[in-house]
């Protein structure tokens, strides 16, 4: 009987242990499953991000695997969403990474060809069954819409082409006020398809900020009047916007002469801090008031100085320096002059502050000084000019100061040629003051740009002679025959127009050929903003 009761009570206790373990045993499995399912997905995500899987039939498409839950389809629902979250976040994120890097960059964002530039979003349409590989339905690719920017580089584009095709063929637009043409230009059809380009659509916003006399106002009766020219004209242009979003380039009316005029100290050792500090205190303005100047790193934004400290001025501000376009008549390779980037415009003396009384001269055969200089000791190279020659040659006619009672332009006007030596800098109004009154010039110069050079060709009408050369400038002169120096002659005063100020501007005149240069400046470069990245 005790056995039996025994049996009993272990049987009992053998069933209810097998109760309580087989649940057991079946969750565990359960959980293993899901758990090594888990796994699975976390992977498979991860090839989906980059690109990586492959769905049943081996193409290679985009594929997800969506974690299997325990929990109901509510959890599922979570998880795909937690998922796709995740992927579709990458796109945001690079983008704000992509423009912290513009900020950090130290060059201009520019490339090198048109694009077209398209996005998609890929995305799941439906939420796939537990347990199943589904592969991921992906979107038509919507076009982007053109930013303002965009649609600036399409039509610069379209100039380029015309400028080519126009460098190549052999047809002319006609012009009713002039057709270049001859050997002054590198290529004459290139440079008229180009102003024509120019004249249609080049628009220059003008920033606003800043008061006279420093911003704004510029002198207009000295060697450096080119600075007050030039800004009152860009102020009152056809070709200025005041519409940022609409302008290819921006530029920064700051006349350099004015700077030098109110804020030098001469009696200070540290001169050149309070100037810099102005420059830099500027451009902190405009780039802290408008996007536009960080949006390219200054790249299409340009300044103009004719002072000779305008190069030095402009290291005040990096970007300034190394990426926007720096028109000056200092053009000094050695100092940082970039032709590729910088512009080169003439340095002119306009005494009444006009051209009045400084065009024209006589004939050749009625000049009957072979060379003329006249000025100062200024700089090393004029000192090698006035050993070699002041006052030792009537041929070569070089003085220190004139003899009283002599005319500077009436010396200029009965010589052939006309010296241009540098002084302590390259810039010299005597290569204008020369082709104004038929002069041809002598340029004596080291590392000189000369100007507007991408498009005019120096040689073809005026005399280029080393340093070194100095000593027998006599017999390099003269053996210029009257035929090669009557062609000079005439091509510099066909050119001369490119030189003349005018107080209205004429087409082809001085003010536009500094524009021109810009121009073409804008046209060798293709901007884009930081979210192409």
């Amino acid at each position: 009987m005790m056995e039996g009761s025994k049996m009993k009570i272990c049987s009992s206790a053998s069933t209810r242990l097998l109760w309580i373990m087989v649940p057991l045993i079946l969750v565990s499995i359960f959980f293993a499953f899901g758990n090594s399912k888990n796994s699975t997905s976390l992977f498979s995500s991860s090839s989906w991000l980059f690109g990586s899987g492959k769905n049943n039939s081996g193409v290679g498409q985009p594929e997800l695997v969506v974690a299997a839950v325990v929990n109901g389809v509510a959890d599922r629902e979570e998880a795909i969403l937690e998922d796709y979250s995740f992927n579709s976040s990458i796109s945001s994120s690079f983008s704000s990474l992509t423009a912290e890097a513009d900020q950090e960059s130290q060059q201009p964002i520019i490339i090198q060809k048109n694009e077209t530039f398209n996005i998609s979003l890929e995305k799941p349409n439906e939420l796939p069954s537990l347990n199943e590989t589904h592969d991921v339905p992906i979107e038509p690719k919507i076009k982007k819409k053109f930013t303002n920017l965009e649609k600036l580089e399409v039509k610069l584009g379209k100039a380029r082409a015309a400028i080519k095709e126009a460098a190549t063929s052999g047809n002319q637009t006609d012009d009713p006020d002039y057709v270049p043409s001859g050997p002054m230009y590198w290529n004459a059809k290139a440079f008229h398809r180009s102003y024509l380009e120019m004249e249609k659509q080049f628009k220059v916003f003008v920033y606003e900020e800043g008061e006279q006399p420093i911003f704004h106002n510029g002198p207009c009766k000295s060697i450096y009047a080119m600075e007050g020219n030039f800004i009152y004209q860009m102020e009152t242009t056809k070709f200025r916007t005041r519409d940022p979003e609409k302008a290819q380039v921006f530029f920064l009316p700051i006349s350099v002469t004015a700077i030098v005029h109110f804020i030098y100290d001469r009696n200070s050792k540290e001169h050149w801090n309070p100037m810099k500090q102005t420059l830099t205190d500027y451009i902190n303005l405009v780039s802290g008031k408008y996007p536009y100047w960080n949006r390219s790193l200054g790249a299409d934004h340009f300044m103009l100085a004719c002072h000779d400290w305008g190069p030095e001025l402009s290291k005040a501000v990096p970007f300034l320096y190394k990426n926007s376009i720096r028109a000056l008549c200092n053009a000094n390779t050695s100092e940082g002059f970039k032709p590729s980037k910088d512009v080169s415009f003439p340095e002119i003396l306009l005494p009444g502050g006009t051209m009045y009384g400084l065009i024209g001269g006589p004939s050749p055969s009625h000049r009957s000084i072979l060379a003329f200089f006249a000025g100062g000791l200024h700089g090393p190279i004029r000192l090698i000019l006035l050993e070699h020659w002041e006052n030792k040659d009537e041929d070569i006619q070089v003085h220190r100061y004139l003899p009283k009672g002599v005319s500077y332009y009436g010396m200029l006007r009965n010589s052939k040629f006309c010296l241009c030596p540098s002084g302590y800098e390259v810039a010299s109004p005597r290569m204008v003051e020369a082709l104004y009154m038929g002069c041809v010039p002598v340029l004596l110069k080291d590392h000189y740009v000369p100007p507007f050079s991408d498009v005019l060709n120096w040689k073809s009408f005026s005399v280029e002679v080393s340093v070194e050369q100095i000593p027998n400038l006599k017999k390099i002169l003269s053996g210029i025959s009257t035929r090669q120096y009557i062609t000079l002659q005439r091509r510099g005063k066909q050119v001369r127009r490119h030189f003349e100020v005018n107080m209205t501007p004429k087409r082809y005149d001085v003010f536009h050929m500094i524009l021109h240069s810009v121009w073409l400046r804008r046209l060798n470069m293709r901007l884009h903003g930081p979210e192409y990245l």
